[in-house]
């Protein structure tokens, strides 16, 4: 078994909130080293390691992390809807295995996801259907939150499970740094958005469309300088990357929930999927090798924007 990771940032804003041309032609230059990686790379399997935003999981029954066995895109922010290419034996031999090393892991037999899930698989791949893929959730937003050593913990068993499946397997983390769009929160919220939240009404396209707008102006405000969120922090972001790239990966065991929020925002816990990833990848190989780096703040994009490629050695 041979393994590698990438790792990628999303944003909803782009292509409708775009930064300068020549922001623009950095991010492009580092996801085409990706896309180059992943093509000599030659994946048979990706473990896609995202998180949701409210368009799959719910405060109905919200698990800390859960991997599908089966999963379709709803298209949110004009990314593509319909059903991933889900390698269903892997994805039961690994969920098997995961449990099998002392992790509870939640499985879905039919889930949802959104542009955390579709845009990495379009970017790098084509499309959401193009190469077989076992989606893992990691909740990055909905208190509470657990430690950030369970989600090592993870990242872990399921590495340790893959090296059992004699495949290339790529580990992809999808997930923006430090970065605090508005995300509702459940503590607090209006009746109506507490309903929503808990019970995961689906909304109307109407509802749909006021609620993509709404995150589009704010990304516009935040760019301008006149949106009140908790600024893009790069010292953070790279100090991730730092211990990423140098493997030491117990370090993030310290972060703490407080902690993550306060440095990198409200939504900083999307880099949860990075940590799960790359804890996948030294479990599957014993050691690796970080090949690319790429971090940029783009302030139009709500997001501490980071791409990088890792191989087993």
């Amino acid at each position: 078994m041979t393994a590698a990771a990438v790792g990628l940032s999303h944003s909803p804003l782009i292509g409708k909130n775009d930064p300068a041309p020549g922001v623009l032609a950095r991010v492009d230059q580092a996801v085409g080293t990706a896309r180059d990686f992943i093509r000599d790379f030659d994946p048979e399997l990706v473990v896609l390691y995202a998180p949701d935003h409210y368009n799959g999981f719910f405060y109905k029954e919200m698990p800390p992390f859960c991997l599908a066995t089966e999963a379709h895109a709803v298209g949110d922010f004009g990314s593509a809807a319909g059903p991933l290419s889900v390698d269903t034996d892997a994805a039961k031999a690994l969920a098997q295995g995961v449990l099998d090393r002392g992790v509870d892991l939640t499985v879905s037999a039919r889930m949802t996801v959104d542009h955390g899930f579709a845009q990495p698989l379009e970017v790098l791949f084509g499309g959401i259907d193009r190469v077989p893929v076992v989606p893992v959730f990691v909740n990055g937003v909905a208190t509470p939150l657990g430690p950030v050593s369970r989600i090592r913990a993870l990242g872990t068993a399921v590495g340790e499970a893959a090296a059992e499946l004699d495949k290339r397997v790529l580990f992809l983390a999808s997930g923006g740094l430090s970065h605090d769009p508005p995300v509702p929160v459940l503590e607090g919220a209006p009746p109506r958005v507490a309903d929503a939240l808990i019970e995961g009404h689906p909304p109307t396209p109407e509802q749909r469309a006021k609620g993509e707008e709404r995150v589009i102006r704010s990304g516009r405000e935040y760019a301008a300088g006149s949106a009140d969120m908790i600024p893009i922090n790069p010292g953070w972001d790279n100090r991730l990357l730092d211990h990423l790239e140098k493997g030491e990966l117990t370090e993030f065991d310290s972060w703490t929930v407080e902690g993550m929020a306060q440095e990198g925002g409200g939504s900083a816990h999307e880099v949860r999927t990075w940590i799960a990833a790359y804890a996948s990848l030294a479990a599957a190989s014993g050691a690796y090798e970080m090949t690319s780096r790429f971090y940029e703040a783009i302030p139009a994009w709500i997001a501490g924007f980071a791409v990088t490629t890792a191989k087993g050695r």
